[in-house]
């Protein structure tokens, strides 16, 4: 178990491997990964009244607003207070960053840095389950079945917003929506970024950054 209660946020554009980052800190050092993502998948699996409304959201391409997404992860949150903790996708705008600064203070924000080219390259690989959310990669992460949800056997899609050519507008808007962020969190001092285009050549920079902040587990297991 952490020694600390922890509060940290990844910050990243869509491809940046935010996700892998963050799945790697929890386990080297048992935070509690809190996935944006992964509780708009599930709300939207489980047709809830949030789900129905992010789905309307991402189906055009479009963010999910911010009252959504803060009310989603402030009742995540509510459910952790004694854990520490590591937000993914959360906050992404300025509006969510000063709701998350109305319950708690952050300690580190890691900022991943990543070439345009390459986040072309693997958002365009980017397959989904149209129903539940579900993401392929067609080079990392590919299904079984090529074009074929595991678990459903439903076909899978690709976002208008993932195609090569919608690529680049959809990493200025989230460019544009998080530069306030950026700014906020590098004026306090807490802002640390990591640029490059392999997620296992950052790691080991985010570890040690991360291990000066709190002890590594020595379990292989996060608690």
């Amino acid at each position: 178990m952490a020694s600390k209660l922890l509060r940290a946020v990844v910050l990243g554009p869509p491809g940046s491997g935010k996700g892998t980052v963050c799945e790697r800190i929890a386990k080297s050092f048992g935070l509690k990964h809190l996935s944006s993502g992964q509780f708009l998948r599930e709300n939207i699996a489980a047709n809830s009244d949030i789900g129905l409304l992010a789905k309307q959201h991402l189906e055009k391409g479009l963010l999910v607003p911010d009252h959504v997404i803060t009310r989603l992860m402030m009742t995540e949150l509510e459910k952790i207070q004694t854990q520490p903790w590591l937000l993914d996708g959360f906050p992404r705008t300025l509006g969510q960053a000063e709701s998350l600064d109305r319950i708690c203070e952050l300690d580190l924000v890691i900022s991943l840095n990543i070439p345009f080219e390459t986040l072309k390259d693997r958002l365009s690989a980017r397959w989904i389950h149209p129903a539940s959310g579900r993401v392929y990669n067609m080079e990392f992460n590919p299904p079984q079945i090529h074009g074929i949800d595991d678990i459903t056997g439903e076909p899978l899609i690709q976002r208008e917003d993932d195609k090569p050519e919608a690529v680049a507008a959809r990493l200025r808007k989230y460019k544009d929506a998080a530069k306030p962020v950026m700014e906020l969190y590098k004026n306090r001092g807490i802002l640390h970024s990591f640029s490059g285009t392999e997620t296992n050549k950052i790691w080991p920079y985010v570890y040690t950054l991360v291990s000066n902040k709190i002890p590594p587990n020595q379990a292989e297991e996060a608690n």
